[in-house]
C-alpha cells in the first residue's frame, strides 16, 4: 500500500498530538515540526506529499516557510496553511506566498483529511513528462517550464501549474469557474476569493515573463487563455 508522507508544522502540542493519533500508519507517514528552522531543514532534506502548516510560528513565520519552499527550495509540494487567522487578508496573504489550501482553526480533523487526499491524488494525476504545445506555448509539465514561440519563459509551481495546464486543455475556448473547480480543487465549494487569488498570481508572472496579458476574464463565467495575435481583438 502506498503511504501518503505529511509533513505537520505545528508549534501547539495538543493539536499536533491530536493529528498524530487520528493520522494513522496505516495510509500516512507523518513527520512534525515545531519551529521553522526544524521545518526548513525537513522540507530540503525530505520529499513530501503534502506539507500543513501553521502560519504563527517561532523562528520562521509559516507564510515566510512557504516562500522559501517555492522560491529557494523550488520545490511544488502541495501545501496547506492551518492557522486562527481569518480574515480575507490573511488568506491572500497566503496564497499569495505559494500556497495551495488554507484552513481556519477550529476545524474537524476529517475536514483536513480530506483536503490531505484531494491534493495528494491532484498531484499523483500529473503525468511525468506530459509536453502541452498550444497557442505559442510549450508547456512541461514535468518541470512546470513555459516557454514562448517568440521568446520568454518562466516555471510555475503548484496550483498555478494546474491551472495553466486547464487553460490550455480548454483552449480556444473558455473554461468556467465550475469547471476550474471541479478539475483544479476537486471540491464542490472554492471561495471565489480564492480562485481571484490564484489566477491574479498566474496572469502576472505570465504578464511579466512573455509581455502581455496571457489570461483573459469573462467577469462572472471564467477565463480564457489568449495568444498574442489575440490581445487587440480580446
Amino acid at each position: 500500500m502506498q503511504y501518503i508522507r505529511v509533513l505537520i508544522v505545528e508549534d501547539h502540542s495538543a493539536l499536533a498530538n491530536n493529528l498524530a493519533e487520528f493520522f494513522d500508519d496505516t495510509h500516512y507517514q507523518l513527520d512534525f515540526a515545531s519551529d521553522g528552522l526544524t521545518a526548513l531543514h525537513l522540507m530540503s532534506t525530505h520529499d513530501y506529499d503534502v506539507i500543513v502548516m501553521d502560519v504563527m510560528l517561532p523562528g520562521i513565520s509559516g507564510v515566510e516557510l512557504c516562500k522559501r519552499l517555492r522560491r529557494d527550495l523550488g520545490k511544488s509540494t502541495p501545501l496547506i496553511f492551518m492557522t486562527a487567522k481569518d480574515q480575507l487578508i490573511d488568506k491572500e496573504e497566503g496564497f499569495a506566498a505559494g500556497a495551495d489550501d488554507y484552513l481556519v482553526k477550529p476545524f474537524h480533523l476529517r475536514e483536513l483529511q480530506l483536503r490531505i487526499d484531494a491534493l495528494s491524488k491532484r498531484v499523483q494525476k500529473i503525468a511525468f513528462g506530459e509536453t502541452h504545445s498550444i497557442a505559442g506555448f510549450l508547456f512541461d509539465v514535468d518541470t512546470g517550464m513555459v516557454k514562448h514561440e517568440d521568446g520568454g519563459s518562466t516555471i510555475l509551481i503548484g496550483l498555478a501549474a494546474d491551472i495553466f495546464k486547464e487553460l490550455l486543455s480548454y483552449y480556444p475556448k473558455m473554461i468556467s469557474y465550475e469547471q476550474l473547480v471541479d478539475n483544479v480543487w476537486n471540491e464542490k465549494e472554492v471561495d471565489m476569493n480564492t480562485i481571484r487569488t490564484h489566477v491574479y498570481g498566474l496572469r502576472k508572472q505570465l504578464q511579466e515573463a512573455f509581455g502581455y496579458g496571457v489570461i483573459k476574464t469573462y467577469h462572472g463565467k471564467g477565463y480564457r487563455l489568449l495568444g498574442k495575435g489575440e490581445v487587440q481583438g480580446s
